[in-house]
């Protein structure tokens, strides 16, 4: 294997490497993102839920 050859194969490899980290980087942001929205949809639907049951005790006679 001469030079060229063996340079050329490192930087086939570093490539390789950032199109790895960059990947993963995506995953992590979609799992962020995933929580992101679980957490969003629980406060969401409490507080709907809390409102809900405030108009319901305003409207009725108690």
């Amino acid at each position: 294997m001469n030079s060229s050859e063996l340079t050329a194969r490192i930087r086939g490899e570093q490539h390789g490497e950032g199109v790895i980290s960059t990947a993963i980087a995506v995953l992590i942001m979609a799992f962020i993102g995933a929580a992101m929205w679980a957490a969003f949809n629980g406060v969401f639907t409490s507080a709907s839920d809390d409102i809900r049951d405030q108009v319901a005790e305003i409207g009725s006679d108690g």
